[in-house]
């Protein structure tokens, strides 16, 4: 228990005071008044208990009275016109405090950080900020760009809200709370005039003798683990890991990438997509991962919302691949 305040209003060991943000109202009500009674009728209150109420005060402060009791009505001491802007103060923080929790509980304000793989900045987030923002223009939006494993560092740090990442990369998804957004299927990025270019669908062993350009120098980890699994290891012959140098590389007959489909309708007019077969799972999955248990803010849960929604209009617009 704390210490009790001594007969001057403070406690034991030289502390503040504890006021009751009660007794502050009533001394404000009675202050704009000038009145125990008329005051006692605004806040709906007996006027004893707002005479109380203000004795307690008085005490609290060291019991010099800040109001003189006049034959008709009260008009305030020097320590009550000393008091008066600091209530009001008071008064005012508390207010505050009350708009801005409101507001981000109706999504008015507050704000949402969150991180990105690349592709997913190709389409998803742009859309998804952009209806977001319609909605709620209060609200601040922080955005960081990064891979799968470092976005879950920053996530698990607490220097993101949510972030939007994919199982590219082996990182462990299972300790985080994870909404799924959609399933992404692939394209092979091919110069124009490649002899595949226009053919339809390629399952990806048709390219096994071609020079690949991929993020990384081996396979493991990125999206060329899809050609692990349809039984060959492709030739690296080009480490990239911006998305337009790699189609760069392309154009240039240097070799050829895969390409998630967030960001095919980005690729460059001079290349040519082929689909791949999707044969078993999709190349990739694409969550919004959160910390398991960790409360979110109203307006984190309509962001998800809005990324649900954006994620839903583009996978129905992809078209599947047979």
């Amino acid at each position: 228990m704390g210490d009790m305040p001594n007969q001057h209003g403070s406690s034991a060991n030289g502390s503040l005071p504890d006021l009751s943000t009660v007794w502050l109202r009533v001394f404000l009500a009675v202050a704009g008044t000038g009145s125990f009674t008329v005051a006692a009728r605004a806040l709906g209150w007996t006027q004893s208990a707002v005479s109380r109420q203000i004795s307690s005060l008085e005490l609290a402060l060291g019991g010099a009275p800040l109001f003189d009791r006049l034959p008709r009505g009260v008009r305030l001491t020097e320590a009550g016109r000393v008091l008066v802007p600091y209530a009001e103060a008071v008064a005012e923080s508390l207010h505050g405090a009350v708009r801005e929790l409101t507001a981000l509980r109706e999504v008015a304000g507050g704000r949402v950080r969150f991180g990105a793989f690349a592709t997913a900045d190709s389409a998803l987030v742009p859309r998804a900020l952009a209806a977001f923002l319609t909605r709620h223009p209060g609200v601040r939006l922080s955005r960081e760009e990064g891979l799968t494993p470092r976005l879950l560092d920053r996530l698990t740090s607490g220097h993101l809200d949510l972030a939007i990442v994919s199982t590219t990369g082996r990182a462990p998804l299972d300790t985080y709370e994870l909404r799924h957004l959609l399933d992404e299927s692939l394209y092979v990025a091919v110069p124009a005039d490649h002899p595949l270019a226009g053919q339809g669908p390629v399952r990806l062993s048709q390219l096994a003798d071609a020079d690949w350009i991929s993020g990384g120098p081996r396979p493991e980890g990125t999206l060329l683990d899809a050609a692990l699994r349809q039984g060959f290891r492709p030739r690296i012959a080009h480490v990239v890991a911006e998305w337009t140098a790699k189609e760069g590389y392309v154009a240039a007959g240097l070799g050829v990438t895969l390409v998630p489909s967030l960001a095919a309708d980005a690729v460059r007019p001079d290349l040519a997509l082929l689909p791949v077969l999707d044969e078993g799972a999709p190349a990739r999955a694409v969550y919004a991962a959160t910390v398991r248990g960790r409360a979110l803010s109203a307006a984190t849960e309509a962001f998800l919302g809005v990324l649900a929604e954006e994620a839903g209009r583009i996978g129905s617009s992809v078209p599947p691949v047979a």
